[in-house]
């Protein structure tokens, strides 16, 4: 039985899903901790709100929210230290590779939809040989509403030529899941990334969960 019969393009999100790249944002939080005296933490800490950016990173790192007087400042200052340091820790998930090269050798098309701004996705992507082959690389920044709303997973469908209901979508947060459906697309969630402050993934609503990337190969063989 065919679980995809109509696919023709893979589309992921980026951090948490195809890139680990919790241990480089830990990094920027945590050189401000240390500029400030505090004592440095480890990655562990901080990598269960990796997903959520500065945000995230802040909260932990300063039990800070987007309502503190100073957050717009030290958010600055995160984004700053993180750009100049996004892909020195950063890597691909195990058995990504070998998905994107099953994707490939069926001539399905893929790409990327995240939230994270074009400002870091851009050199991130950049840096990976992986992504040279992307047909659409959708950022937070590139269409007027970011996930959960479904325009940025149009935006990549209409990179790719293809209608959305064509694509599957993969993701580690609640959000990507509630993007995906609202386009029109088949989901899988991505246990083995960040999963969100809504981490309980059984109740996202997603066609399928794999707790691997090579959990995703079994899927699409049966594609």
């Amino acid at each position: 039985m065919q679980l995809f019969p109509n696919i023709a393009a893979v589309l992921f999100d980026l951090d948490g899903t195809l890139v680990d790249s919790a241990p480089d944002l830990g990094a920027a939080v945590d050189k401000m901790r240390v500029a400030r005296g505090l004592p440095s933490w480890p990655l562990e800490v901080y990598r269960p709100l990796a997903g959520a950016g500065a945000r995230g990173m802040l909260q932990i790192a300063f039990d800070m929210t987007p309502e503190h007087p100073e957050f717009i400042a030290m958010r600055d200052e995160f984004f700053d230290n993180y750009q100049n340091a996004l892909a020195v820790k950063s890597k691909l998930f195990d058995g990504v590779e070998d998905v994107i090269r099953h994707i490939e050798s069926r001539a399905w098309g893929w790409g990327v939809v995240t939230n994270k701004s074009s400002r870091f996705t851009d050199p991130m992507t950049q840096a990976m040989p992986l992504f040279k082959n992307a047909g659409a690389i959708v950022s937070g920044d590139t269409t007027p509403h970011a996930k959960p709303h479904p325009e940025p997973m149009f935006e990549a469908a209409r990179r790719l030529g293809l209608p959305p209901e064509v694509c599957l979508y993969v993701g580690d947060d609640e959000r990507d899941i509630v993007a995906g459906r609202a386009a029109g697309m088949k989901t899988v969630a991505a246990t083995y990334g960040y999963l969100g402050e809504k981490n309980d993934f059984t109740l996202w609503g997603a066609d399928f969960h794999i707790h691997a990337p090579k959990e995703l190969l079994q899927l699409l063989a049966k594609a």
